[in-house]
């Protein structure tokens, strides 16, 4: 079964707007770190427009490949660990990012991310 977080994974993978923007409630609990910035937001669109799809990823804003994804769980909260491989003309570099979540209506309504920041290959 694939859950919410592997969805979320791939949609970002794919920079696919549509698939973010419905694994996500409307008003969803959306906070995370990247290396020097924390993000926080409870609309939606928000978060796939101006964070996720926008500056998320700084610079780096080639190619992104989904290397690998795992699924656990917390108590009452999903985990999803997942690693990109991201690559432009200049550089190739991993992201790892783990997330816990919590759903309803099959549908993200708080996310909490960590992000490792771009390491070399």
């Amino acid at each position: 079964m694939t859950t919410q977080g592997e969805v979320f994974a791939r949609a970002i993978a794919a920079r696919d707007h549509q698939a973010l923007r419905a694994v996500l409630a409307d008003s969803v609990a959306f906070e995370a770190l990247t290396p020097g910035r924390h993000w926080a937001s409870t609309d939606a669109d928000e978060v796939v427009d101006k964070i996720i799809l926008g500056p998320w990823f700084g610079t780096h804003q080639g190619e992104i490949e989904l290397c690998s994804v795992s699924n656990g769980q917390v108590g009452d909260c999903q985990e999803v660990g997942y690693r990109f491989r991201v690559r432009n003309a200049e550089t190739d570099r991993m992201v790892e990012q783990q997330a816990y979540y919590t759903a309803r209506d099959d549908r993200i309504d708080t996310i909490r991310i960590v992000c490792s920041g771009y390491q070399g290959v």
